[in-house]
């Protein structure tokens, strides 16, 4: 991300943070999660990396429902991971890194399951994140993308809200950013609503 573009984000989610969970995830976000999970596999020690984590919701709900995996979350807002890490009711297994997503400070291979909620439309940046998913996902791991979708369009749909606008992908337009990294997609299923999972494997 550019820096301005980044500053802008950070600030918006850092002002978002103490009435993030009021507003969404108590709701909303929950529904997407307990669909979500239906479709998520994981093998019982899993490493699991959760990209634009905010307040650390679905991570709690995946060790829940995996009491034995161990957790990352990744976020850019320093305010929503100060919340994420005041809630944390299982610190032995879910930490929670600050950074952007384009430039990752983890180790090549280092994650068995990316998942991805409704985040992937604020970067401007799709071929890069991309890119770091497929550096630090295992060979036979799996990504877990959910947000928005807009029909079967083969190019995402611009729209210019919050900082550096959004972008809404198809099915089409996912898969060809998947396939220009060497990603395979194996599934998209609708989830709730416009909201879709699509789901890719590293070979």
């Amino acid at each position: 991300m550019t820096e301005k573009i980044l500053a802008q984000k950070r600030f918006i989610f850092d002002q978002w943070a103490p009435s993030y969970d009021f507003i969404l995830t108590t709701v909303f976000y929950q529904a997407v999660h307990k669909r979500l999970l239906e479709y998520v596999d994981l093998s019982a020690n899993a490493q699991v990396l959760d990209l634009g984590c905010g307040t650390g919701r679905l991570l709690e709900r995946i060790v829940q429902k995996y009491p034995h995996i161990t957790g990352t979350g990744f976020d850019l807002s320093p305010k929503m991971l100060q919340k994420a890490r005041e809630r944390n009711k299982y610190p032995a297994q879910l930490s929670f890194v600050e950074g952007n997503v384009e430039a990752m400070p983890f180790g090549d291979s280092s994650f068995d399951a990316i998942v991805n909620t409704i985040s992937f439309l604020h970067y401007p940046h799709p071929e890069t994140v991309f890119t770091e998913i497929k550096r630090v996902l295992k060979s036979g791991g799996k990504y877990y993308l959910a947000d928005y979708t807009n029909r079967w369009a083969e190019e995402p749909q611009e729209i210019k809200i919050s900082a550096g606008g959004i972008r809404i992908y198809s099915p089409i337009a996912r898969e060809k950013l998947a396939k220009t990294v060497g990603l395979t997609c194996i599934k998209h299923q609708y989830l709730l609503g416009p909201i879709m999972l699509s789901i890719f494997t590293k070979p």
